[in-house]
């Protein structure tokens, strides 16, 4: 049986199927020494070998989930232009090359699920699976029930509107509050222009759960290995 080219890398721990999509068309892969560019190349994993970058990948024995709690000034991905840090650079002492799940800004905080099981990033990373994500907001001023009922409705931000989202108020400090948002898109700092666009600054960003997976008692910079409940329970969101 024959399946996409970009679904077995992302199986093999390549990358997301997204970003093996882009290797594709960069030039960057070839099957039995043929480079390919297209997307549409159905391969044989059993037999046919992947090559990317000059390197034969396979078939990983063993699937990783990790649990990270990212702390400000680290970059989502494996490798930085600049030389930034990078996630990978926190999660020490482990062989087995992973990869993060979605991604957080640079200047955002909190929970990040960094795995080799590329079926599993697709799916809890595509936007038809309506997967919720929380984050802990500090904002400048007092949000109230309005904010709620905006939050609720959708907010118009640059050309779209977002989702219906969940705003509940923790607490409220001096000229500040502390709230949870709970989204289930991912577009590019939505969390920080929704805020923006109901008049209150971000100050600082967490990412508290996916799904009903939290952090604990990790601390930032701090790591751990999912446990199968955990494992099982993530790819019951996916649709497994």
């Amino acid at each position: 049986m024959t399946e996409r080219l970009q679904k077995v890398m992302s199986e093999f721990g390549v990358a997301s199927r997204r970003k093996c999509e882009e290797l594709i068309a960069e030039g960057k892969v070839k099957v039995n020494g043929r480079l390919i560019t297209e997307q549409g190349c159905r391969i044989d994993k059993e037999k046919d070998t992947i090559e990317v970058d000059g390197r034969i990948v396979k078939s990983p024995d063993t699937k990783l989930y990790i649990l990270l709690n990212k702390p400000t000034g680290y970059i989502t991905s494996a490798k930085d232009q600049f030389g930034r840090p990078t996630v990978l650079d926190l999660v020490k002492g482990v062989s087995i090359r992973v990869f993060p799940i979605g991604r957080l800004d640079y200047d955002t905080e909190g929970l990040i699920i960094l795995t080799n099981d590329g079926d599993l990033t697709y799916r809890i990373t595509h936007p038809k699976h309506n997967i919720e994500k929380t984050y802990r907001a500090l904002v400048r001023g007092e949000m109230n029930k309005d904010d709620i009922v905006a939050f609720a409705g959708g907010m118009a931000i640059e050309d779209y509107v977002t989702a219906p989202a969940r705003l509940e108020i923790v607490r409220k400090r001096g000229n500040s509050s502390i709230v949870d948002i709970t989204i289930h898109e991912g577009k590019n700092r939505q969390v920080r222009k929704m805020c923006s666009a109901a008049g209150h600054e971000v100050i600082r960003l967490k990412r508290i759960k996916i799904g009903k997976i939290g952090l604990g008692s990790l601390k930032a910079g701090e790591w751990r290995y999912l446990d199968e409940s955990e494992i099982k329970y993530l790819k019951t969101l996916g649709g497994f």
